[in-house]
């Protein structure tokens, strides 16, 4: 497959909005492209592929060599994404009439090229390409691509192709190698499927709906479990007699992380629990964890100042033993017999909460913000372990969150689809400026909450009530408030406010609102320290 086709595929993902169109065009692409071009392409759209050898540094220099650098800087603010911007403006060289290359002669030329012929080698892959192919080309190389689509999409796409669950698709995968020939066999009934019983994949997570209003009223306490949501990040561990893996819920390898908990896995099983900092027992904050998340290597000091555990929730092998077709009830005693025996470093189980009623229920949960936690999960009694998110099988029931009225005080544009937007904001509290008056201090960013017409409304406030630029960023006029709500508050020493929140997100645009009546910061830590503001 050449890349102007994957490109092709790109533009048309990148403007159908509606994911049942997004499947069929994946599964026509699986169906109609070769190999080991289409086992690229899916490891490009999944997050697979890695090709550090190009930065986007390298792509930026060679777009200054071929065009006037004032016409590309004034290009660049305009259109807000640097592989865009070098796809429209490049000026290709006269006389080129090579083909383009493959997806699978891309990679391969990337690996063997030796990095001072890498520039070279690059511009002329950008001379025989058309716009679309440029754009698609450098969002390869770089890591880029953003075309509306997760990896469980374009697995799901490729189960329905071929006619499998996608359950088994992901049972699989992480046992896959590039170009994924076996892979395809199996899926076009030419070969076995991939055998990873002994290797330390990732299996599918289960996952909770939202709890309702009608769910709850339905709610039987005796057919029914509940436990404590921990406010860390969801993992799985995997040790089997091929390896020990640790894995985020998104199905990312974070072991190198996590030196300490691959150590403590001295046992054959699969196990679903919550990565938490722990000091003497007790659950540190989100923002304690957030120190030691997205690190290849983590020092000894760093591993003695943030300590982590992992709180055990449920448990899928057993040796090898397949236990997830159980019920939820005979998984717990499984786990439970299975810590009793095994006693891991560095873990422990999380506690069931007996409840009788509902109201009972929503008494204890009333109290998960004061003990910091972020609410309840509520599982069926006879749920099995089932991938995905299931309907009617676990629940989770968040505390309700916080929220301030904040002045927006920077914005920059978004990524993808919203590249040309302003759609990620700064917005910050009033506090004394030590001289008799008030002054903001930012707070934090939120990227969501808000409609696709709000968007548009704040993108025109933004380009029309910009102070200043610096980069990619503007200041604006300090006159829009803005509702943000967030799960939780935390001290914090790294923010100029001292305080750090955890998921916010835009709930209203306060346009109504004078922007010198928006939440002071005492406020704010009033919430972190349980004080209530007259």
């Amino acid at each position: 497959m050449s890349l102007p086709a994957f490109a092709a595929l790109l533009e048309r993902l990148a403007f159908t909005p509606g994911r049942n169109a997004k499947l069929a065009l994946l599964r026509q692409w699986f169906a109609t492209q070769p190999d080991p071009d289409r086992g690229v392409g899916l490891a490009a759209l999944t997050g697979e592929l890695s090709l550090s050898a190009a930065k986007p540094a390298l792509v930026r220099e060679l777009a200054a060599s071929r065009t006037d650098p004032v016409l590309f800087d004034l290009s660049y603010d305009y259109v807000g994404d640097l592989a865009e911007t070098v796809a429209l403006i490049w000026v290709p060289r006269a006389g080129v009439n090579a083909p383009p290359p493959s997806l699978a002669e891309v990679v391969e030329a990337l690996e063997a090229t030796p990095k001072s012929e890498l520039p070279a080698l690059i511009a002329g892959w950008l001379d025989t390409l058309d716009a679309n192919g440029r754009l698609a080309l450098i969002k390869l190389v770089t890591g880029g691509l953003r075309v509306g689509i997760s990896a469980r999409l374009a697995k799901t796409a490729l189960a329905e192709w071929a006619g499998v669950e996608v359950a088994a698709v992901e049972e699989v995968w992480h046992g896959l190698t590039l170009p994924y020939l076996d892979l395809f066999a199996w899926l076009e009934k030419r070969g076995p499927q991939p055998d990873a019983r002994d290797l330390p994949v990732f299996r599918p997570l289960m996952l909770a709906h939202p709890l309702e209003e009608a769910d709850l009223a339905a709610l039987d306490p005796a057919q029914h479990r509940a436990e404590w949501k921990w406010d860390g990040i969801r993992v799985q561990l995997s040790a089997t007699g091929g390896g020990r893996r640790l894995w985020s819920r998104g199905a990312e390898d974070i072991s190198s992380g996590f030196p300490e908990i691959i150590a403590a896995m001295e046992f054959r099983a699969v196990l679903d629990g919550e990565l938490l900092v722990v000091r003497e027992g007790e659950v540190a904050p989100f923002a304690d964890l957030q120190q030691r998340l997205n690190r290849k290597i983590v020092s000894a000091k760093m591993q003695a100042a943030h300590p982590v555990g992992v709180r055990l929730y449920d448990i899928l092998f057993d040796g090898d033993e397949d236990l997830r077709a159980a019920p939820f009830d005979e998984r717990r005693a499984r786990l439970e017999a299975w810590f009793a025996r095994t006693k891991p470093a560095r873990m422990d189980l999380s506690a069931q909460i007996a409840f009788g009623s509902v109201d009972q229920l929503s008494s204890i949960r009333d109290g998960a913000r004061a003990a910091a936690i972020e609410g309840l999960m509520i599982k069926r009694a006879d749920s099995p372990y089932v991938a995905g998110r299931v309907k009617g099988m676990w629940w989770k029931w968040k505390r309700a969150p916080l929220g301030v009225d904040a002045v927006l005080m920077y914005a920059q544009r978004g990524h993808g689809k919203r590249s040309s937007y302003y759609s990620d904001y700064t917005f910050g509290l009033w506090r004394p400026d030590g001289a008799g008056g008030q002054e903001l201090v930012p707070i934090g960013k939120a990227y969501s909450g808000y409609t696709d017409q709000e968007l548009l409304w704040l993108d025109r406030w933004i380009r029309n009530n910009t102070t200043a630029r610096f980069g990619p960023v503007r200041e604006v006029e300090k006159g829009l408030v803005l509702e943000v709500i967030f799960d939780a508050a935390q001290r914090s020493g790294r923010h100029k406010s001292g305080v750090a929140l955890r998921f916010p997100r835009i709930a209203r645009i306060r346009a109504d609102k004078p922007a010198a009546e928006a939440d002071r910061l005492a406020t704010l830590e009033a919430m972190i320290d349980g004080v209530e503001i007259p």
